[in-house]
Order: C-alpha cells, then structure tokens, then sequence
C-alpha cells in the first residue's frame, strides 16, 4: 500500500527553499500586508468592548488564514488542493471586506482606516486571479467529493475501494 513512498527522501533544506520561494510570490507579500495592517488596525479596538473585541477576533482570523493558506497551496501543488485552499482565502478576503460594516455599525471609532485593508484586498484579488489562473489543472488526485476536480474529471471515475 505504500510502496509509494519506498525511495521518499526527505530533505529539509527542500522546505526551506519552498518557504523562500513562497515569501517572495507577491500574493504572499500582499496577504502579510493586509494581515499587518488588520492588526495595527485592531491593536485600535478598546478591549473592554465586547461586540468589537469579537469582531476583532473574526478579523485576526481571517487575516491570518490568508497567507497560511497561500503556503499551504504552494507546498501541496495538487490542483484540488490548491483550490480548496483558494476558496478558503477568497472567503476569508471577503469577510474582511465586509468587516468594515461591522466595525461602522457597532461604533469602532477609527473605521475610517479600515477602507486601507479593503484596498488592500482588491489589490490582492488582482492577484489572486493571476494566482489561480497559473494552477496545473491536470496535476490533480480526484476529489471524490465532486468540488474541486478539473473540468471533466468526475469523482465518480475513481474507484471508491482504492485508497
């Protein structure tokens, strides 16, 4: 069952020059911008607010989200894998751009600099178009739950006994 990975030599240095290589895409770069301002942003949210303190939360979260899962798609390099990780990082940049409702409608006093992460985030979509567009569709392992298989593949192809 796993003779697979019989000659699998791990090599460290091979992960480190992945991370290198993965902090240096510009998608990373912007996630690390948008995660360092929604912090700075945050570290503005008096703490004895409880309804803004639970939006802050949601905001740290999503924010950091963003760039693990970049690093996460790069290091799998399998098609549906990566677009999981996608999907999950568009989510996460939408719920930041609808944060700032939030932050407006319960009275944080400093919204006003939160339409920085919002032009933040568009300019990461810019690139997260780009991003997506460079996946191997055809560099894939069935996703025998239907989502997230190339044009054409269905998870009914693979055999449900081989795993």
């Amino acid at each position: 069952m796993f003779d697979d990975f019989d000659d699998f030599d791990f090599d460290p240095d091979d992960l480190e020059s992945s991370s290198d290589k993965v902090e240096q895409m510009p998608i990373y770069k912007k996630a690390i911008e948008i995660m360092d301002t929604v912090q700075d942003i945050c570290d503005l949210i008096p703490d004895d607010d409880s309804v803004l303190a639970h939006i802050k939360g949601f905001l740290l979260e999503d924010s950091m989200l963003i760039p693990a899962k970049i690093s996460g798609a790069e290091a799998g390099d399998i098609y549906d894998l990566r677009m999981e990780n996608a999907a999950i990082i568009r989510k996460c940049a939408r719920d930041l751009m609808v944060r700032y409702h939030s932050l407006e409608a319960f009275g944080f006093e400093h919204v006003e600099y939160y339409k920085m992460v919002r032009q933040q985030i568009e300019e990461f979509r810019l690139l997260f178009i780009n991003w997506i567009a460079s996946f191997d569709p055809w560099n894939y392992i069935v996703d025998d739950w239907g989502l997230f298989n190339p044009p054409g593949v269905s998870p009914f192809d693979k055999d449900p006994l081989d795993m």
